[in-house]
Parts: structure tokens; sequence; C-alpha cells
């Protein structure tokens, strides 16, 4: 029988720029620190979908021997929530999250051995905006899962994605648009068929997948603050948002995935290909937005032997 993997939990105090009240940011460790690796930290999407969709990264623990480090982001799972801070984007800002993973990696002691990062979606564009700036020491390789480089070119490639939906399917979408109305059940229901194509192609949606949506509905501020009211409605503060203007300044190897089925399209992924320096980037075949369920192994050998440093096969 195999040995256990060894789990950590815990929570570190985070002062959390203008909160108004104490903070604190949950973490949880898949392996060991003391292993010979760095560690891998996770960046989950939304903003507020948390941590237990990324569940299955515990594979590259298992067969590669990566120590994973899980938190949720402040507003979402069991970090310290802000309910009241709904629309306050003074408060839900990239510097909020840059100073969360700083503080996650500093309590961790991290800095000297390394670390490598992993963002999916939202995480992805997180991760590439912190491996851009200046706070990122340590940081020794990146990977970039579904993660846009501009939100005008995600919307670009979603809309594309909307005009291929049966047309009754459409037609509820700009309908539902056109009024304000992101609640109602028709456009819930069309926007699944969206979702159904473009962000999980399995049916029923596994458990780890599904807790990001519980999550989601659960606490919505940083979602309906920073994004909008679904995946293809960006209204909120990152609508503008440009990453690949910054992304020369990525120093460390990066590896960016999608998915052939992807929300998070090829012209959304390119312009990080065209402007980070050291760069490899693999479009899963089998997959839309969750490929480390849709095409699992695929997705933990090219993420595992990118951070190990083994050669492909």
């Amino acid at each position: 029988m195999a040995a256990a993997i060894p789990t950590t939990e815990g929570t570190i105090p985070f002062d959390a720029p203008n909160a108004g009240k104490a903070a604190e940011t949950w973490y949880k460790i898949v392996g060991s620190l003391d292993s010979p690796s760095p560690p891998l930290i996770a960046l989950h999407g939304g903003p507020g979908a948390g941590h237990g969709y990324l569940a299955s990264l515990t594979d590259l623990n298992k067969k590669y021997n990566i120590p994973i480090i899980f938190y949720d982001q402040v507003g979402c799972g069991k970090s310290t929530h802000f309910r009241e801070k709904m629309g306050d984007t003074s408060f839900w800002t990239f510097e909020l999250f840059y100073a969360e993973l700083d503080n996650l990696v500093d309590s961790l002691q991290l800095r000297e051995k390394g670390f490598y990062l992993l963002g999916q979606s939202w995480g992805g564009v997180l991760a590439g905006a912190y491996a851009s700036g200046t706070s990122a020491v340590g940081l020794k390789k990146l990977v970039i899962a579904s993660g846009p480089a501009s939100i005008p070119l995600y919307v670009k490639g979603c809309q594309q994605l909307l005009s291929q939906l049966p047309e009754d399917v459409r037609k509820v979408i700009e309908d539902c648009d056109r009024r304000g109305d992101h609640e109602s059940p028709e456009f819930e229901k069309a926007a699944a068929v969206f979702y159904g194509r473009h962000v999980c192609r399995l049916d029923p949606y596994p458990h780890d997948v599904a807790s990001a949506f519980v999550n989601l509905k659960d606490d919505p501020t940083s979602y309906l603050t920073i994004q909008g009211p679904s995946e293809f409605v960006i209204i909120g503060s990152i609508r503008d948002w440009e990453g690949w203007q910054d992304a020369h300044k990525i120093k460390v190897e990066t590896l960016l995935l999608n998915g052939r089925y992807d929300e998070v399209t090829d012209i959304s992924m390119e312009p990080w290909f065209r402007h980070i320096p050291r760069v490899r980037w693999v479009t899963l075949e089998n997959s839309s937005h969750m490929g480390h369920y849709e095409d699992r192994e695929r997705y933990m050998e090219v993420a595992g032997r990118f951070l190990s440093g083994t050669a492909p096969e």
C-alpha cells in the first residue's frame, strides 16, 4: 500500500489593504516543503471560485514529487470574505491579490528555495501579471493555464464562440443581454449551453469542478466586481486589461496551456506567446477550459515534465 501523502492546512493573517477588518488566508500543502523540488503554488480562477476545482493538480505530487500549495484567495472559500465590498473597485484590485500572494510566499518562507506558480483562468491572469512585476522574487517557473493575455481579445473570442451556438440559444442570450437580464432561468439555461461546450465538456461536472460554481454562487462579490455577471459578459473592472503589454518583463520559463474548445481562445492566449521571452505553448486537443480534468493525463504530463525539467517523450 502506498504511503499517504502528507497534507498540512492552516491560515495566515493577512493585512488586506483598505479592508477595514482583520483578514486571513486559508492554505493547504500537499506533500512536503522539504522535498528537493520547489513547491507549486496554485492560483485558482473566478475570481472567487476557490481552490477545490484544482484538486487534480495533486497528480503532480504523486508522479513528480512536486509539493502543491493551494489557497483560497480572500473573498471565497475558507479565507476571509468581504461581501460588504460589492462593487468597490478600489478594494478589489490586482494589488490586493499580489499582496496576498506575497504574504503567503513570505509566511511559508519560500523566497530562498524558490517556487513555481500555476494560474488557471483568472488565476492565470493574476499569475502572468504577478510574474511581470518586481515582487516575484524566488519565482522559478510559470504556468499560465487558460488565462487570457487581453480581456478585449478574450471577449472577442467569446463572441465568436457565441455566434456558433444554436440559433435559439443565441437569441435568448442576446435578448437577455439587451435587457441586462443575467439572472433569469432563461439566461442561465442558455448560458449553460455555452458552459457545456467551452468551460467543461464533462457531463456531469466532476464534483471538484462543481465546487467552483458553488463558491461563486455563495459569494459572487469579487466575481461581479472584477469580471461581471457571466463568463462572457465582462463589464467589471478588468474589462480593459491588457496584460501582454508587460509580458516582456517575465524572466522565467513559461508554459502556456489552453484547450481546443476553450472559452479562452487562441487569439487571447497568443499575445503571451509573442511577448514572453522564454515560452512554450501547448493546446490540449480534447478539452475546453478545464483541461486538468477533461484531458487530465496529458495535462499533467505536459505540466509535470515542464516543471520537473524532464524531457518530453
